[in-house]
């Protein structure tokens, strides 16, 4: 066991004269979630603005790579830690406690980046957002489509839970392929968020004003789109624990089958957020926005 401490603290190490370690430090991020939640803000921020200056055609999906691809480093340095963390910690409580703080983490960058997404989509003129989100305009202008056909047959509810399994596989398989692969899809998943808030807030405040049409957009939202986004995380720890454990050929001993259970743990808990989730969305959630408006 020792030996194979040591191999992975040295394989951590190797990361230290990146330039993006010296900004992330994952100590220090693990003690303020709220820098996290800074971080994903800004990073997200400059994305926008580099992909309207240089790539503005494109905007709609560059903003989303550039976005990802600056935090990727955190995510990949963080599934690392908590592989190692499957070795260290025997007891499974313990080791669910240890993971609950990096989805905590994770939850933070991803409110960083909906925010900063529905912050521009709110800020900017028409015009330019209409372009910068022109393609998640789209998607939202398609899933609306599927959830009026899905009502007309009362489907609607296991409509939404299959289709978040779906992306709950994907984020997995993206994990497991990529390491932090499921980066991708979250920052995808937070841009088309924002983009829909942002877009329901203008429509509101023709009625109401600024403060209740804000409160009304993230109720909209956030009751369900919380809890989501956790069962993704959920999903893409264990996805990249896995990948992690098989880069680094843990499967040739005994310690593999015990992250195999962990990460199993870990997509069985992500189902079971993805089904209060569901029943979140269809109860909840509508009747808070009926009581607030």
């Amino acid at each position: 066991m020792a030996s194979i401490i040591k191999k992975h603290l040295n394989q951590l190490k190797l990361f230290e004269n990146m330039v993006l370690e010296s900004i992330l430090n994952y100590e220090r991020i693990s003690s303020n979630p709220f820098y996290i939640f800074i971080l994903g803000f800004i990073y997200s921020s400059i994305a926008i603005l580099i992909s309207l200056v240089m790539f503005k055609s494109q905007a709609s999906l560059v903003m989303v790579f550039l976005t990802a691809f600056a935090c990727f480093h955190y995510m990949f340095y963080t599934i690392k830690n908590e592989e190692m963390n499957d070795l260290l910690i025997e007891k499974e409580t313990k080791l669910l406690k240890a993971h609950s703080k990096v989805i905590l983490m994770f939850l933070m960058l991803f409110l960083g980046f909906f925010i900063s997404f529905t912050l521009w989509a709110l800020i900017l003129p028409d015009n330019i957002s209409s372009s910068l989100f022109s393609v998640q305009y789209q998607t939202i202008g398609s899933l609306n489509s599927e959830i009026t056909g899905n009502a007309i047959m009362s489907s609607y509810g296991v409509s939404i839970f299959l289709n978040n399994i779906k992306v709950l596989l994907f984020c997995i398989i993206f994990s497991f392929l990529y390491g932090a692969g499921a980066i991708f899809i979250l920052t995808w998943n937070a841009s088309v968020g924002g983009a829909f808030i942002g877009q329901f807030i203008k429509t509101r405040l023709l009625v109401y004003s600024s403060g209740h049409s804000v409160l009304l957009g993230l109720v909209r939202y956030l009751p369900h789109g919380i809890l989501e986004m956790g069962a993704y995380f959920v999903g893409a720890l264990a996805g990249g624990i896995i990948s992690v454990a098989v880069i680094r050929k843990d499967f040739s001993n005994k310690n593999f089958f015990r992250i195999l259970f962990d990460s199993s743990e870990l997509i069985i808990i992500a189902i079971f957020i993805l089904f209060i989730a569901t029943i979140v969305e269809i109860y909840i959630t509508p009747n808070l926005v009926i009581l607030i408006s």
